[in-house]
């Protein structure tokens, strides 16, 4: 494994446990160059997810780009980083499981949309607000109204 820091192959594994209960390997590495310490994951991928993007494009599913999305979402929420690793473990089992070699980045929003609500109410506002695109204060209104409404229904 390359040292984030200084860019030499020597590291060392200094620690390893399960993660993610038990989906995860998180180690502990040293490089044998610098000193610097840091942290990997090793995750099984049973297959590769194309995303086929609103435009048509194609690309490469990336689980850090939706964990990234949804920190942002939770940001300064009373949300543990293991729950959103845990979200988004769940979320990727999700697609890999379909069996489906590409899916609609809608798919996904959905995914995501659906795994935040369950977590946080705030969180899924946010998140749907740039998901959904609201460009004024009443598209949060009637979002919120909609989401109020599929409780009751």
């Amino acid at each position: 494994m390359r040292c984030p820091f200084c860019g030499a192959e020597d590291t060392a594994v200094k620690d390893s446990r399960p993660a993610e209960e038990n989906t995860a390997v998180r180690r502990r590495r040293v490089c044998n160059v610098c000193g610097g310490r840091f942290t990997t994951f090793e995750r099984v991928q049973l297959r590769e997810i194309i995303v086929v993007k609103r435009d048509g494009k194609r690309a490469l599913f990336d689980r850090d780009k939706v964990a990234r999305s949804v920190k942002i979402a939770l940001r300064k929420r009373p949300v543990e980083p293991e729950q959103i690793d845990q979200m988004v473990s769940g979320i990727v089992r999700q697609l890999e499981s379909a069996g489906e070699a590409e899916v609609d980045s809608a798919a996904v929003g959905e995914l995501v949309m659906a795994a935040l609500r369950d977590i946080d109410p705030v969180g899924y506002v946010r998140y749907a607000s740039v998901y959904k695109d609201f460009r004024d204060p009443g598209d949060f209104a009637q979002f919120i109204k909609g989401a109020a409404l599929d409780d009751e229904g």
